[in-house]
């Protein structure tokens, strides 16, 4: 018997949390955060109570309540004594947080699947992030937090496209897709009663296609009885976008602009990085980056299949915000050459592309930027996979200093025309639509569908 239970991404874009169980094996397919539910409860001057482990979560079904999957010492908090796991792993198809950050509350004994690319990433997070209590993926400090050096490190397995490997029952095939973000897979899980195809995040117009046409390719050949597709952008309109036109477009105004320039994208999206690394490059700028995300550069540099520059590269400058304390990781950037606060860079601005998001902008406060520079926002989905900005809040800092806006972006999902080609190539005997608001737009190509209910349990094969 197999069976599916969907605990997230059930009407919503992000939140994914599966339940897939074959024989007496169980695997969870992500798990998820999902920020329409915590912003419905929560904000960034109200978070969950830490003190209370999972009460907070578990109360406003920010979490499921599965027995058997959380961490020990939060069940403890609460007087739960269901402190043995029965989950055999999970599979994470990438770092992004409506997918990975809610891992932090599992069972420190259920293995986790992820990539090398998605692994290193997530230590990034992880180094450049205080111990906090959603972010504690592949490590965590027993709660409540004592004066301790204890440090709990999770059973990480890696792996990359070609591999397969056994969990229990069921044999897993990762195959990479093309996202937003390096590291991101698709699954073929070969369970007991047949092939089950899970899509994560997929798109065909980034820049790696071919990535994803692998993965498609694959489904297509084993004939899966059932088909977990994602659906974020089902109902969007044919557009042009692609990484070439974010390039094209930035690098247009940048070329004619004598003025600072800053560029505020999601730094985990290495694609964009390059796009602004190049545009900066081949304009005689610099590429400032905040002294906070040189983490990423220098854990994503370690995999020679990106290709990546390090912090201390030539054509990187980077950033010391005004601060007292330092992240173990920081201190060791201080006294590079290529290191410079905001006051040293004030003489610099027409030869600077500043990496800055919104958090960053006290900096123009000291960098007094002159009026006319540019203001390039390349980031528009959902939540922005990691949260909303205030926007009329950024406009205001924009009109204050006078910075012209410029929109311009390529989405990590497809298309809505891609989406419909893709589901409908793989033709799989059952289709459940997740990580979607709109799941019956799938009903154009297909009477096998089945909307899901969350929490209801669906027998397949």
């Amino acid at each position: 018997m197999t069976s599916l239970t969907f605990y997230g991404g059930v009407n919503e874009v992000g939140g994914n949390k599966i339940l897939l169980e074959d024989k007496d094996t169980k695997v969870l397919l992500d798990f998820g955060m999902s920020f329409g539910r915590r912003g419905d409860y929560f904000d960034e001057f109200m978070s969950p109570r830490t003190p209370t482990g999972l009460k907070d979560f578990l109360e406003m079904g920010l979490i499921p309540n599965i027995k058997n999957a959380y961490r020990t010492d939060l069940l403890k908090m609460m007087d739960r004594t269901d402190t043995e796991t029965d989950i055999d792993a999970v599979l994470l198809t990438h770092a992004h947080a409506d997918h990975a950050y809610c891992i932090s509350f599992l069972n420190e004994n259920i293995p986790l699947y992820m990539g090398d690319t998605c692994k290193l990433l997530l230590e990034a997070i992880e180094g450049r992030t205080a111990r906090d209590f959603e972010r504690e993926i592949l490590s965590f400090k027993p709660r409540p937090l004592v004066r301790s050096d204890e440090e709990i490190q999770r059973d990480v397995r890696t792996f990359r496209t070609g591999d397969k490997f056994k969990i229990g029952s069921l044999e897993v095939e990762p195959i990479h897709v093309d996202h937003s973000v390096p590291g991101a897979y698709g699954f073929i899980i070969y369970t007991s009663s047949g092939p089950v195809v899970y899509t994560g995040d997929i798109r065909l117009h980034g820049t790696k296609p071919e990535m994803t046409q692998d993965f498609v390719k694959k489904a297509i050949e084993v004939k899966p009885i059932a088909l977990l597709a994602e659906g974020t952008r089902i109902n969007d309109l044919e557009s042009d976008e692609s990484e070439q036109k974010v390039y094209n477009d930035c690098n247009s105004h940048v070329e004619k602009s004598d003025k600072l320039a800053i560029a505020d994208f999601n730094f985990k999206d290495m694609d964009r990085f390059r796009t602004f690394y190049n545009i900066a490059k081949e304009n005689g700028r610099k590429l400032v980056i905040n002294i906070n995300d040189t983490l990423f550069l220098e854990k994503l540099a370690q995999d020679p299949q990106l290709n990546l520059p390090k912090p201390d590269d030539e054509n990187i400058l980077i950033y010391k915000p005004k601060k007292t304390i330092w992240k173990t990781f920081e201190k060791q950037y201080l006294e590079n050459t290529n290191a410079l606060t905001a006051e040293e860079l004030v003489g610099k601005q027409e030869k600077l592309l500043c990496a800055f998001s919104f958090w960053d902008f006290g900096a123009m406060i000291d960098m007094k930027p002159k009026s006319g520079g540019l203001y390039l926002h390349s980031a528009s989905e959902p939540f922005n996979e990691e949260g909303k900005l205030d926007y009329k809040r950024v406009d205001l800092w924009l009109d204050h200093f006078g910075l012209n806006r410029i929109q311009s972006h390529c989405s990590g999902h497809s298309k809505g025309k891609d989406l419909l080609e893709i589901v409908k190539s793989i033709n799989s005997d059952m289709l459940f639509p997740i990580h979607t608001e709109s799941p019956d737009s799938y009903k154009k190509i297909t009477d096998k569908i089945t909307i899901v209910q969350e929490s209801k349990k669906y027998e397949i094969g």
